[in-house]
């Protein structure tokens, strides 16, 4: 027997059927967590636009939403691959800006230490997996179920990015 559906779930079921007030509510209910993820896994200058294009996206699925999971694992998932789309865009956007450039300064990477400049550094697939549990404090299943890998593979990438966070502040501060 399942649970019962938490409030977002719920509010979206309702959405599914319609009605504008559940819409709403469940935006307001989802939106801090849609906008973190996109924040963290894409730009903070651009989470507002990701933010929109994720419920763009979420809209026209509904009708298709069962509830076999919560509804913010659905969203985030959602999310996730909005920002995969946007940084696909951007890299492609890069190299035909940089086709007919010369190389431009880079900045040493040990430079900054801010909590953003450091989740930058991660590859992408242990940044998502971190901002997910740590960040945002979905589970290890959750996690998985968003990024389609088993709850192992969750696990290690966490265990890695910490492991690489500590060694990126070490470095920073001894330089």
């Amino acid at each position: 027997m399942n649970p019962a559906p938490d409030s977002a779930t719920q509010w979206a079921l309702a959405a599914r059927d319609g009605d504008p007030v559940a819409q709403a509510a469940l935006v307001r209910e989802t939106q801090s967590d849609v906008w973190r993820l996109c924040a963290s896994l894409a730009d903070a200058r651009v989470a507002d636009d990701l933010t929109q294009e994720t419920y763009l996206r979420a809209f026209k699925a509904l009708a298709r939403f069962e509830a076999r999971s919560t509804v913010r694992t659905w969203l985030l998932g959602i999310a996730r691959r909005v920002c995969v789309d946007h940084i696909r865009v951007m890299i492609r956007q890069r190299r035909a800006d940089n086709a007919f450039e010369e190389p431009a300064y880079q900045p040493d990477p040990a430079a900054g230490v801010s909590g953003e400049d450091l989740l930058r550094r991660l590859p992408a697939d242990r940044r998502s997996a971190f901002v997910l549990t740590q960040v945002l404090g979905l589970s290890y299943a959750e996690a998985a179920d968003i990024e389609s890998v088993p709850i192992g593979t969750i696990r290690s990438r966490v265990a890695r990015a910490r492991a690489d966070l500590v060694e990126a502040v070490e470095t920073a501060l001894t330089s």
